[in-house]
């Protein structure tokens, strides 16, 4: 790795502030899910890859099965998400796509 961190993207606006603007995100989801989520969007932009990710089970980062494949996730509140594509091989930045209980 060259040492750059993951950079971020975001599916719309209403994410982008939910997952930036802490009050946005206590506003939708509440003081617990918004403090976890904001924790993870750190890790997220921390990380050099999403496989350095995986393999230090940050956030117990794991690659989406089925009609979800080429998505990842790493947990939230219970039974929460934060789902998060990978874009592009040349770059390392993330498309984060929603917060979703898929189960």
């Amino acid at each position: 790795m060259d040492g750059e961190a993951l950079e971020i993207r975001y599916k719309n606006n209403k994410l982008k502030k939910i997952c930036t603007i802490r009050y946005e995100a206590v506003k939708k989801h509440g003081e617990k899910m918004a403090e976890k989520i904001h924790q993870r969007i750190d890790e997220i932009s921390s990380a050099e890859s999403i496989e350095e990710m995986i393999r230090y089970k940050i956030g117990r980062c794991h690659e989406l099965q089925g009609n979800r494949k080429d998505q990842f996730a790493v947990d939230l509140v219970h039974p929460f998400r934060l789902v998060f594509e990978n874009v592009g091989n040349e770059i390392q930045l993330v498309n984060i796509i929603e917060i979703i209980d898929y189960h």
